[in-house]
């Protein structure tokens, strides 16, 4: 070959890879490598600082550190490592965090997993009824310890053509601050198990009640069905110890616990389930639309106070809640919300950052298009009871899920509606790959923000 052309070579080479240093660059001088770990920047402009530090961790093994870069408006940086896995195999993936001074660690500090074949390609996939590829994962942060680290786990049930699992650890815009990563660990568990739960909801508008326990009662027969048929939650509707008995709000509003919660609780205990009952709540000189949810131990085990209230309640002088509880059962965590919280988002999407997988709503009627909405936009299951007639084009007692279908509909009056729902199962869209575990790495800040002239 002719020496200059040779020379030509050797310059072009030369120059791409240097245009390429800022991509993936080796660690600062005298620090070496992290068992084969890289460090990646998404642009140079946002280049951070990468640093190794061989005892950083809180258990002192090493930590892997990105901090923001000085004089930067953000940076945005990985540490990255493939592992190899066995396709077909589960594996728990595992590491601690530390956060200094990060505006929003569930933004800011990222795991992202993606599972690769042997040529380093996505693994194909067929996902609602299109061709696709399996998308990356991101696992959720766990506890706090008392030194600040945060643990990231998960199981992942890996793709069978999978051979390896490129692990990505995230500090992403980010003006000040660092993140430290222990080492983490990916090794192989079997894939979680199949959490089939049966819900239900009780189709029943009482009738001819003359008294709170009047209306109570009415819904025995419904639960005891319910109990029958190996139900793990039944939903009954809103208001039920007021619906049709003629009296006020504050007539039949009583404390929680109380004479109401003690007569499901003999039934939750009886049929060995958990029930969800829409109640009126008297609290010193204030009246609550309540949802009570009682255990099948016969106990309460905690109860929602309706935070959206509509002009009816209002004029009554009902008093709103203002907390998102959610509740560890024996089949996962649960939240409630009632009738017209669910023409509000904030509602459903504050009980599902509070780790809500179901959702049960006693309702007196609304908007169905907006109860599915609910469910897609949070990825939960949602349990809905109505005194809605199913003749009419509005709220139905049914069981609604994570794509908005509705599993079962309550048709005739007096009947128990019930569907079973895998909750271990996450819904995998289309080009979206795992939207519930996306929702919570990439909904904004703050939720909404109260327009200037009514701060």
């Amino acid at each position: 070959m002719n020496p200059s052309r040779r020379l030509l070579k050797v310059i072009v080479f030369s120059a791409a890879l240097c245009s390429l240093s800022w991509l993936v660059s080796p660690l600062r001088a005298g620090e070496p490598a992290p068992n084969g770990w890289q460090q990646v920047a998404m642009r140079e402009a946002v280049k951070p600082e990468f640093t190794y530090l061989p005892h950083g961790s809180f258990d002192g093994k090493g930590a892997l550190v990105i901090a923001a870069a000085p004089n930067q408006a953000e940076s945005h940086g990985a540490w990255i490592k493939t592992f190899p896995v066995k396709g077909g195999q589960g594996y728990r993936f595992h590491v601690w965090r530390k956060t200094e001074q990060l505006t929003v660690p569930r933004r800011n500090a990222v795991v992202k997993i993606t599972w690769l074949d042997k040529k380093g390609n996505l693994i194909p996939a067929r996902v609602q009824g299109a061709d696709d590829k399996v998308r990356p994962v991101f696992p959720a942060d766990g506890t706090t310890n008392q030194a600040g680290w945060t643990e990231v786990t998960d199981v992942y049930p890996v793709p069978v053509e999978a051979t390896q699992a490129k692990v990505e650890l995230h500090l992403r815009w980010a003006s000040q601050g660092r993140v430290l990563w222990s080492l983490p660990e990916l090794t192989p568990e079997a894939a979680p198990s199949q959490r089939i739960i049966r819900l239900a909801s009780a189709h029943l508008r009482p009738r001819n009640g003359k008294s709170a326990m009047a209306n109570c009662r009415q819904f025995a027969p419904l639960i005891a069905e319910a109990g029958r048929k190996k139900a793990d939650l039944i939903c009954l509707p809103e208001c039920l110890t007021m619906c049709g008995t003629g009296l006020d709000y504050a007539d039949v509003a009583e404390t929680i616990p109380g004479p109401s919660t003690e007569y499901f609780g003999k039934l939750a205990k009886e049929h060995n389930l958990y029930i969800v009952a829409g109640l009126l709540e008297k609290s010193e000189n204030l009246v609550f639309n309540t949802a009570a949810l009682i255990g099948p131990d016969g106990k309460l085990v905690g109860k929602y106070r309706k935070v959206c209230l509509p002009r009816e309640e209002i004029e009554h002088g009902i008093s709103p809640g203002h907390d998102y509880p959610v509740f560890d059962t024996r089949f996962g965590k649960l939240g409630m919300m009632i009738c017209w919280d669910v023409h509000f988002p904030e509602v459903a999407r504050n009980l599902a950052n509070n780790g809500a997988e179901v959702i049960a709503m006693p309702i007196w009627g609304g908007n169905p298009t907006l109860a599915k909405a609910r469910a897609i936009e949070n990825q939960v299951f949602l349990v809905t009871s109505t005194y809605t007639d199913p003749n009419r084009d509005w709220m139905k007692s049914t069981i609604i899920d994570k794509e908005g279908n509705l599993l079962s509909i309550g048709k005739d009056w007096g009947t128990l509606v019930y569907a079973d729902v895998d909750l271990s199962q996450p819904k995998l869209w289309r080009f979206l790959g795992n939207f519930r575990e996306r929702i919570y790495r990439e909904r904004p800040v703050e939720g909404f923000v109260e327009p200037a002239e009514s701060r």
